[in-house]
């Protein structure tokens, strides 16, 4: 990955011989100094005459959303144009702009090198405002040798190559955001598979609802369906087990989970590696029969007094039976599923060792949807639990990526309590600690749990229509970031605005192509096309009900 950097690094540096004749002269002077945000007034002649400079960074200067610099005395200070306004008493216009950070002036060009986050000296008022070029964002956007992945091209350039510092990224998580047909899944694809690139022996984990990604990664990674996902019942922590095998409630439910509780401790107990444990849960991963839960439950029955109080006792004997006989839980419930595969399952979905295969995509999307969420709740848990009991090991750091996010970590006005919301919850907050990083896709920022995007350090925001979800990530963004905002409901398809940990500064990227074979399966229908043939239907209609009445595909 060393190499990737270097290499990042030298073809970022290629346009910095490139001169502008009207960068030179400055377009305007601080009016007043305020923390990270403050005033210029930028002469307008100066922006029109900019409009034929050569360089696409200063035909833009003083747009929202570009790039500045104000020089104090060897220093250069770089910063975003928030806002603009018209001063009609002087006909100039008076831009907000927040300071991104520094660099040196290079003496013989004046462009800025060795550019670093964060202000330290800052101008006085009447300091000489210049725009951005082409060369000085080449030296900004240099991956000054730090490990990272391209994504793309920063706009307006069409030479600068736009980074991502994968340890920055990965450690303080990130979030991908975007309405949808904006092609937030294709670009979800395209960084998965420059991460899989730069770090061939990784391990990540993606949560497909939609059975998209198969596609994308077919031959780079392990694909998992219901067809050979073979997920043992008994990994399911007690929680779990009360979401599918409980559906009373109120006092019902209680008095169903204390029946639970203790059978499926004396369920678990029964297995011979259970003797040698001082501490043995109903939460402990140790096989056990579903035949044997059944029977504890039905020999605490037994011992009642009155008939009248077994109804408790019939009903989760009665949930486990039906789920054990229904063909669509055979992936998770299957009675070839008793023996002790812990093991065997951890190094399939965690891609240890990799063999060549980095990620593991887990289509949920052929899962029965009454226990969709727990499945996906027992794999977030199963990468937490992994993380904190194997920080003696050293292990090597997991990803875990979930896309449609809004769906498993909702707020509380669209919350089920499910078990899933708590423990993705938590890994936003805490896995960072244990090596475990979280990826969020969504279309409905504003739909995820309150506090889990500020918790993500990078965000990526493609298109955005809803005025809700822009204000969502308003909320989230890093102050400098606030003068992309205005852009974000009018960027085109794979475009998007990137800013926080995995970047230097705050940019709009321009995602790279990525190859048909690698794209996920989620083109919209085209209607026009579709909609003119005809012929073969009947066979069509027939081939789906046949995979509709077997639930298979």
């Amino acid at each position: 990955m060393a190499e990737r950097a270097g290499s990042a690094g030298e073809a970022a540096s290629e346009p910095v011989e490139r001169k502008s004749s009207q960068a030179s002269r400055p377009i305007g002077e601080v009016l007043d100094i305020a923390g990270s945000m403050s005033r210029v007034m930028l002469q307008r002649d100066r922006l029109i005459e900019c409009r034929q400079d050569s360089d696409p960074t200063v035909q833009l200067a003083g747009l929202v959303g570009s790039q500045i610099k104000v020089r104090v005395g060897q220093i250069w200070l770089l910063a975003s144009v928030r806002t603009q306004s018209l001063d009609r008493g002087t006909g100039q216009i008076i831009a907000e702009i927040d300071f991104l950070g520094e660099g040196q002036e290079e003496k013989l060009t004046g462009r800025v090198r060795n550019f670093t986050r964060g202000i330290t000296n800052y101008p006085i008022p009447g300091a000489e405002v210049y725009a951005a070029t082409n060369p000085d964002l080449a030296q900004i956007y240099a991956s000054d040798g730090r490990a990272n992945i391209q994504i793309g091209k920063v706009f307006p350039t069409k030479e600068i190559r736009a980074g991502l510092y994968i340890d920055a990224m990965l450690g303080k998580h990130f979030a991908l955001l975007g309405s949808t047909g904006t092609g937030k899944s294709t670009s979800a694809a395209l960084i998965l598979h420059r991460i899989c690139e730069a770090a061939p022996e990784g391990h990540i984990v993606m949560i497909d609802p939609h059975g998209e990604y198969n596609a994308a990664f077919r031959g780079f990674g392990e694909l998992l369906d219901v067809s050979n996902l073979r997920m043992p019942y008994w990994l399911m922590n007690f929680e779990e087990h009360c979401e599918v095998f409980i559906n009373s409630e109120g006092s019902d439910r209680m008095a169903d989970m204390d029946i639970l509780a203790r059978c499926l401790l004396r369920a678990r107990g029964k297995n011979k590696m259970a003797g040698g444990m001082s501490k043995l849960t109903v939460d402990s991963p140790i096989p056990y029969l579903l035949s044997d839960l059944t029977n504890a439950i039905q020999e605490d029955m037994g011992k009642l007094d009155k008939a009248t109080n077994t109804a408790p006792f019939l009903r989760v004997k009665g949930k486990i039976e039906e789920i054990k006989a229904d063909p669509r839980y055979q992936f998770m419930f299957s009675g070839m599923l008793v023996a002790d595969t812990m093991t065997d399952v951890i190094g399939r979905i965690f891609r240890m060792p990799t063999n060549g295969k980095p990620i593991s995509i887990i289509d949920v999307s052929g899962v029965p949807s009454e226990i969709t969420s727990t499945v996906v709740a027992m794999l977030s848990r199963m990468v937490f639990d992994f993380a904190i009991w194997s920080r003696d090991e050293q292990t090597r750091p997991i990803l875990l990526v979930c896309e449609e996010a809004h769906r498993y970590v909702p707020n509380e006005r669209n919350s089920d309590g499910n078990s899933v919301g708590k423990i993705l919850s938590r890994i936003a907050k805490e896995g960072r600690k244990y090596g475990i990083s979280l990826g969020l896709i969504t279309q409905r920022p504003s739909d995820l749990a309150e506090g889990v995007l500020s918790q993500c350090g990078t965000i990526l925001a493609m298109r955005l229509n809803n005025e809700r979800d822009q204000d969502f990530v308003k909320a989230a963004m890093p102050e400098g970031a606030r003068g992309f905002l205005a852009s974000i409901p009018a960027l085109r398809n794979r475009e998007c605005i990137v800013c926080g940990e995995g970047t230097a500064i705050p940019m709009r990227v321009t995602f790279d192509d990525l190859e048909e074979r690698k794209r996920p399966a989620s083109e919209d229908p085209l209607f026009s096309e579709l909609w003119s043939r005809s012929g073969g239907e009947e066979d069509a209609v027939e081939r789906t009900v046949m995979r509709w009445r077997a639930q298979s595909r």
